[in-house]
């Protein structure tokens, strides 16, 4: 008789209600505790929070030190194996510890209590074990206890480091938004790649400028300002007064609505057709800002304007595009 197939997908959804279970019980649990190593945190405000944990725990506590780290709060991971043969040098006596250890006992943790006690270091425990020597011994205890493990022998750690990894990520957030951390703050500590340029990069950095900018006056027909949008390639063209200040634009959607109202367009002024004013946006917004309000408009540029609207450039969504903002 042919075996029937294993159901993968059966497997993998009660692994993720299993885990999902896990996290929403820590909400009645969430206590003083969370309060108090939130303080402790942002009262070391001249050290850094440095993390520590063995095994699956370790890798948990890395992922906390780099979250923390990259959204305010200074940190790192120190390996408790490594730490009782010299690394304990890195720890200064401003700093935080954040030790991780499901059962509390984890004999590479606690063999450091007593150095870490002796420095006066505050100590913050994520642990399983509310009644451990770690969790006895913390300054602050988090509770990432679990009932049961997702693995079906209780034996891999599963859930208890999915509510250790929640528990990080809330200390986090919570750190963050005490803090007032922001965009650009967030930005500073990723540069490199994607996020960096979304949230770095300047309309300014990127804007056409120039004979690149697409400028027609009030007399100028439909037609001339088709001839000028053509010559410069932006699917659209500003119109300016005399000044040079931005009276409105004219895009390529205002064309189609021109040719369906049978408009002759070697007679009739843009400015019978143009959409006034027209969105503009400043040299020192950032590119990201531009993004968001082209996908809201449903357009595809922005003209850059001075304090007084004079045009000083066109931002384009195939500009954006090529910065890797879009």
């Amino acid at each position: 008789m042919k075996a029937q197939p294993y159901n993968f997908l059966n497997s993998a959804r009660r692994t993720l209600q299993m885990e999902a279970d896990a996290i929403t019980a820590m909400l009645d649990r969430l206590d003083d505790h969370f309060n108090r190593a939130c303080e402790i945190i942002m009262r070391n405000n001249k050290g850094r929070v440095v993390v520590t944990g063995m095994g699956k725990s370790g890798h948990i506590g890395n992922k906390i030190a780099a979250t923390l780290a990259s959204t305010g709060t200074p940190a790192f991971f120190m390996h408790p194996g490594e730490a009782s043969h010299g690394d304990l040098g890195m720890i200064t006596r401003d700093d935080v510890i954040v030790a991780l250890s499901n059962s509390g006992e984890t004999n590479e943790i606690i063999s450091l209590l007593p150095a870490i006690k002796r420095l006066g270091i505050p100590v913050i425990a994520i642990t399983g074990q509310a009644e451990s020597t770690l969790g006895s011994e913390a300054d602050a205890m988090l509770d990432s206890g679990v009932d049961i493990e997702a693995c079906p022998l209780n034996l891999a750690p599963t859930s208890s480091t999915t509510t250790a990894l929640v528990l990080g990520d809330a200390l986090a957030i919570a750190l963050l938004e005490a803090r007032g951390f922001s965009a650009e703050d967030f930005a500073f500590s990723h540069p490199g790649g994607s996020l960096g340029k979304r949230l770095l990069l300047k309309v300014e950095n990127i804007m056409q400028t120039g004979e690149r900018v697409p400028r027609v006056l009030p007399t100028a027909t439909v037609s001339a300002a088709l001839l000028e949008m053509t010559r410069k390639g932006l699917g659209m063209t500003t119109i300016v007064d005399a000044d040079n200040v931005l009276l409105g634009v004219y895009t390529d959607g205002d064309l189609r609505r021109t040719f369906e109202r049978n408009v002759e367009i070697h007679s009739t002024l843009v400015t019978e057709v143009m959409h006034p004013g027209g969105k503009t946006i400043a040299p020192a917004a950032l590119a990201a800002e531009a993004l968001y309000i082209m996908e809201q408009a449903q357009i595809t540029a922005l003209v850059v304007v001075d304090a007084n609207r004079e045009p000083m450039g066109i931002v384009h969504m195939h500009d954006l595009l090529r910065a890797g903002v879009a």
